[in-house]
Parts: structure tokens; sequence; C-alpha cells
């Protein structure tokens, strides 16, 4: 969760040393799904949040490939972007021989052309933009009729808590959605790798 403080405008991406990070940010439990009851916890939400149906999912800001890899081993067709080259070839690597594609790009502004999904999936990017709301209203335009937008976002911290609350994301999600389901994550220990008192949530929404 730290490294994703950092990962998600261009100006971050400009930072010389955050390629070389790459490197390192699976070892965070909820980066690397490496603990296997981490893994399957994530597996499980996932199973709940995507279509039963073979889907094509863009995830953004997709780090290093670890949802992208669990939604394909699930049977979906992956596209994924992130500003890192780095974390592109990881993701890359990671998901080899997979029904797969990886590109380096902004999340606000994924390199997809004309081409549509049936999910747009986002962990830990929205909160940091400068306008959320303009982000929502592209990642909708992304959507094909009767697909969803998969959102993981909290506010992380007690002391200077930094995020975006569920309250407010689903204030700015109302007028682009047809319905939506909010899923508290902070009593799931296991999602993290650990306990967390603050606030974690995933939204589908309808479109």
């Amino acid at each position: 969760m730290t490294d994703d403080i950092e990962r998600l405008t261009g100006a971050d991406a400009e930072r010389p040393d955050w390629d070389a990070r790459a490197a390192s940010f699976d070892d965070e439990p909820d980066h690397g799904l490496r603990d296997p009851k981490v893994r399957q916890a994530w597996a499980g939400r996932l199973v709940s949040w995507l279509p039963a149906r073979t889907s094509d999912v863009l995830d953004l800001g997709c780090g290093t490939g670890s949802l992208s890899l669990l939604a394909a081993e699930q049977g979906h067709r992956v596209t994924g972007v992130d500003l890192s080259p780095a974390m592109v070839d990881l993701a890359r690597a990671k998901l080899a021989g997979r029904d797969a594609v990886f590109l380096v790009g902004d999340a606000t502004a994924p390199p997809v052309g004309e081409q549509r999904f049936d999910v747009v999936l986002v962990r830990h990017v929205l909160w940091a933009l400068p306008d959320p709301g303009r982000a929502l209203r592209h990642w909708r335009e992304l959507v094909r009729p009767d697909g969803r937008l998969v959102l993981v976002e909290g506010v992380w911290g007690t002391v200077s808590p930094v995020g975006i609350s569920a309250g407010r994301l689903t204030d700015l999600l109302t007028p682009l959605t047809a319905d939506l389901r909010v899923e508290g994550l902070s009593q799931d220990a296991v999602l993290w790798g650990k306990e967390v008192a603050d606030e974690r949530y995933a939204v589908v929404a309808l479109v």
C-alpha cells in the first residue's frame, strides 16, 4: 500500500527511483499475493466482483499484475496499464502465456483507443488523482453496456489519513451508474496480511 501512494500520476512516474522500486513492490503482502492465504482471499473477492462469464477486464494501475493474474486464472481476458515500464515488464513476465496484454500508460487516459471492456478494475489509484470525478467519467466511457466498474479504495492511516471515503466515492459514482454496492474490506485482515484499523472497501458499480 505504501508504494501505491506514489505510483499514480504522471509526475510521480518521472521520479528517477520509481522503476527501481518495482523489484521490491511485491514484498507487500497485498501486492505480491505470495502468501497462499492472502492470494486466496483476493481471488475469492474477485470471483464475487467480476462477471461469472469470460469477460474483458481493464486493470488500471496494474502494478506488477497480481490482480491481473488472478483475473486471468479465473478465465478473463486482461489488459493492464501502468505508468512504470518496470512494473509493466514484471506484469508481462508474471502473466507470460496467458490471455493478457500490458501497456505503459496513464490510468486516467489509458492507451486503449476505441476498445471497450466488460470491467474496469482499479485498485488504490482513484484517491490520489487530482480530479477523481473526471477520471470516473472517462472510465465509465470505457465500459460496455451492462458492464461494471470495480474500485478498491480507502482512507489510510489514523494520524494523518489520506484517501477517498466510501461516501465520497459513492456520491461521485451515483450519477454515472445504474446500481452500486459498497463492500467493507477493513475487517478482512487476510487481504492485507495484517490487522488494519483504517477504512478499506470495494465498490462494484453496474453501468
